[in-house]
């Protein structure tokens, strides 16, 4: 079997290709290629997990200056047709996609070849190019069932948000252990993806000593933010030191891990949070990006009418953080509860059913 693989921009939609191809491995031998923008978050992380890389030129078009809308057009057929070369020189049995701008070439070049497509939703409401590569699509693995009124109603089938196969296993005894946090005392978990959250670090920072009056803070600032948040830290004095847990980002299971050892966490609403919270019963302030387009909202709310979660608005997080960590971590009863809603929206199969479509749809025994 030769799989391409394609979809990116965030870790939330690379991570459900690497845990849909661990799948897969697990019961057949394959080639895969992962194919995606040169220079981009998916090759970063494509590399790390030692699978071969296709750069291609690809850029964005949603919500740029006519300009730059032009130029990346240009680029995109340039990726098509450094797609359809590779295609040519060797025909994927089957191509598995999960959005994102530089996924629109790939899906092109595979539908012009006559490769089956399998196209992922990680997010509740899909992008411009989700919506496009669904015309091309076989089939359409979707994280929820609200995602069904977007797509062609016949290719879907809701799959849930596969989560990483590092996390399968972890124990919360024994990652507190493994992140030096003590057994009983309550762990706020602070996090913004690999780049960070810079609003999110802010707010964490500048609170930090009265989130530390009520909690461990394991704070994951991303690399970008990291030098400013490393010596905020060492300006604490000893006591306050000794409960704050500063990274600039962690990786396979030490992330799961952090996310093992929470009870209450604070993130943005990308892709990941619809798979990785439920996964481990993690309960969330939510914080949706305002920068973008809507679907980190939409991922937000969703959580949150299901009682998994709070949303905060960005601009307000300063002021609203600690009253809203303070009212949850003192309330133990709202937070078991919101931990039984989260754990209740768990697809833990999800991989594996994903891996199934890819079989059937390139006719593999």
């Amino acid at each position: 079997m030769f799989l391409w693989i394609a979809g990116g921009g965030t870790g939330g939609h690379v991570y459900p290709g690497l845990a849909v191809l661990q799948a897969l491995k697990a019961a057949r031998p394959m080639d895969v290629l992962y194919v995606g923008g040169r220079g981009s978050v998916e090759e970063r992380l494509a590399t790390r997990a030692g699978l071969p890389f296709a750069g291609i030129p690809a850029g964005g078009l949603h919500g740029l200056a006519p300009w730059r809308a032009a130029r990346n057009l240009v680029k995109l057929a340039l990726g098509f047709g450094a797609t359809l070369r590779l295609g040519r020189h060797r025909r994927p049995d089957v191509l598995f996609v999960t959005g994102g701008y530089a996924s629109v070439p790939v899906a092109l070049a595979a539908g012009a070849l006559r490769v089956p497509i399998l196209l992922y939703l990680p997010d509740i409401e899909p992008g411009l190019a989700v919506r496009f590569i669904a015309r091309l699509a076989t089939r359409i693995g979707v994280t929820v069932e609200d995602s069904r009124a977007f797509l062609p109603a016949r290719k879907v089938v809701v799959t849930g948000y596969p989560v990483r196969p590092e996390f399968a296993g972890i124990e919360r005894a024994a990652a507190r252990e493994a992140l030096g946090l003590p057994g009983r005392e309550p762990v706020l978990l602070a996090l913004g993806g690999s780049t960070g959250a810079r609003s999110i670090n802010q707010a964490v920072v500048e609170n930090l000593e009265v989130l530390l009056e009520v909690a461990h803070v394991v704070h994951i600032s991303g690399e970008r933010d990291w030098p400013w948040v490393a010596a905020r830290a060492d300006t604490l004095p000893a006591p306050a030191r000794g409960r704050y847990h500063p990274y600039p980002y962690l990786h396979g299971a030490a992330m799961g891990q952090a996310l093992a050892t929470a009870d209450l966490a604070v993130c943005r609403a990308g892709a990941s949070t619809l798979g990785e919270l439920p996964y481990f019963g993690l309960p969330a302030v939510l914080v949706p990006y305002p920068y973008a387009w809507r679907y980190q909202r939409v991922n937000a709310e969703w959580l949150a009418s299901r009682g998994a979660a709070v949303v905060l608005e960005d601009a307000r997080l300063g002021e609203e953080l600690v009253p809203t960590v303070r009212s949850l971590l003192g309330d133990s009863a709202r937070l078991s509860e919101m931990r039984e809603r989260a754990r209740a929206l768990a697809r833990p199969d999800a991989a594996q059913r994903l891996a199934q479509l890819l079989v059937e749809i390139g006719g593999m025994p």
